[in-house]
Order: C-alpha cells, then structure tokens, then sequence
C-alpha cells in the first residue's frame, strides 16, 4: 500500500518527491516541514520553485508561495532539501551539498514539464542554491528572487569574521565542535540550530557562488531579471552580498527590496507574513511588517520586461 493511502496527506503534500528521494516519507518527515506542489487545474505557463533555507523547511516559503499561486497564477514547487524536516535528523550526519542541487533540480525539471517559463527563488541557503540554479540549469528561464539570500555570511568590519567563518568552515575544525546534541524543540517547522554539518555545506555553496560572480561585470552583466529583499537587521546572510551581485546586475532589471534597519527584521522573518507561534502560544518568529508591500513589489517587478 502507498504512502498516500496509509498516511493523511497534509496541505499540498507532494507525494511524488517522497517516490524520488527515498530517504524522505510522509512518516519520517515532520507536521508542516512537508516537500509542497501546488499546481493549476488548468494549464499554467508560469512556475516557480521556491527553496527554503538552512536548518528550515519548506512551511518557511508557503506564503510566498501561496501569492504566486493565487495572485499571480504560478504552479509553485517547494522541495525538502537533504537532512531537512526530518522527525529524527540523526545530527545531519550524511548531508550532501550535492543532494541538495539534487532535490532542486527534481523541483526544476518537474516544474518545466508542466510551464514554458520557471523562476526559482529562494531563503538564506536556499536563495543561494536559486542563485546556483538560475546560472547554471537552463531549464531556469523566468527570474530570480532572492529572500535574506546567504551570498555571505555577516558579521564583522568590512565582512572580515564572515569571511573567515566561510573559510573555517571548509576546514577540519568544525567537526570538532559538533556534539550532535538533540535539533528538535518546540518551533514545529526548523531544527533548532544550524548543525556544523550542514554549515560546511553553505560555507562551500558561497564559495560556489562567489565564484559565478565574479564572473560578471559592466560590460557582461548577470543576465537574469533580479527581485531581492534583505533587510538591513539581518545578522546571518550579510546584505553585502546582494549588493556585490547588484553592481554585476543589469540596473533596470534589478530590484532590491532593502528593508529599514529600524524595522528590526530578523533574517528568516522577512519571509512571513504571520509569526510562527509555540502550542502554548509563544512567538518564536516574528512576522515581516511590511510583506505585503513586499509582494506588492513582486508584482510590479513582474511588469519589468
């Protein structure tokens, strides 16, 4: 018998994901950190992937997801990334880079099966794997959207302990500091740290993207249309990283969403339109005060040719 027949499906669980990635079940995968597909009855040109982030899921993009299904008319596809959403994350042990370009491609290639025109965006890590994907599979054809993307990590003058925390990371050293010590707490859609193993995987991804890059300048600019939010409280993803891909970017056809710093989000806030809440009632993250605002500059982005 299926997993779909033993198992209640939760909101638009994408059950074919389950079938691709194996280590992945309705049962091993917690309440709300499910793989999601979200597609038209009728016929759609236009999709998106949307990517959560590091230590999250994909309940993190559903309302970024759920604008582009209703409002705008996409097919949306959410992938669970390797390790991710796990009731029993075994310390991340195993977590692959790899895998991760993996489980974005499926969400790509499905994605283009059913639309001419596939966009991918992305949170945190997830915003840097969109980057990765948009340079480098062709079957990306839409635009690029960036949420408190992980192009650098913050910290530091000048970005200087970022720096060095990316290169740390691809050492030896780290393995020394992670006990593996329990990553489930009481916020039902993240673990509740970001392991060591999972960071080394990020710290290669920014090198990855740093490189693609640097490929670009005045005369050859990153030639893909460019909607990105940061907001300048951000204390994980530095926002120098979207303005290094800003000044290698066609002008006209970037947008960057740069959220006041009095505001006080926080990174992975400026995805949520309500704050994720404890069943007793605690907010364990903050909801982004200006999304709508957000969304409505998504819309007018769209216009842009």
């Amino acid at each position: 018998m299926s997993d779909q027949q033993t198992t209640p499906a939760r909101d638009h669980e994408w059950f074919d994901y389950y079938q691709r990635f194996n280590y992945f079940s309705p049962d091993a995968v917690r309440d709300g950190c499910q793989p999601r597909i979200m597609e038209h009855p009728e016929p759609s040109g236009k999709a998106i992937v949307l990517v959560h982030g590091l230590s999250d899921s994909p309940y993190f993009m559903t309302f970024i997801g759920d604008y582009f299904f209703n409002q705008l008319g996409y097919n949306v596809y959410m992938p669970l990334l390797h390790f991710h959403g796990l009731k029993d994350p075994k310390g991340m042990e195993g977590v692959e880079l790899e895998e991760w370009k993996s489980n974005v491609s499926f969400a790509i290639d499905t994605a283009a099966s059913k639309a001419s025109e596939v966009s991918i965006g992305g949170l945190s890590t997830g915003g840097a794997l969109s980057l990765f994907m948009s340079a480098l599979n062709p079957r990306v054809n839409g635009a690029l959207y960036l949420f408190s993307a992980a192009l650098d990590l913050a910290g530091g003058a000048f970005g200087l302990v970022g720096e060095l925390q990316e290169n740390l990371l691809l050492t030896p050293v780290p393995d020394l500091f992670d006990f593996n010590t329990p990553m489930i707490g009481e916020n039902p859609y993240r673990y509740i740290y970001v392991d060591m193993d999972g960071a080394k995987q990020l710290a290669r991804l920014i090198k990855e993207t740093d490189s693609i890059i640097s490929l670009f300048g005045s005369r050859f600019p990153f030639p893909y249309k460019v909607f990105a939010a940061h907001s300048e409280s951000d204390e994980t993803a530095d926002i120098a990283g979207i303005e290094a891909l800003q000044k290698v970017s066609d002008q006209a056809r970037f947008n960057f969403f740069r959220i006041a710093k009095n505001l006080g989000v926080r990174h992975a806030s400026v995805v949520l339109e309500k704050p994720v809440v404890s069943n007793d009632g605690k907010e364990l993250e903050h909801r982004n005060p200006v999304f709508a605002e957000m969304m409505q500059a998504i819309a007018d982005f769209k216009k842009i040719g």
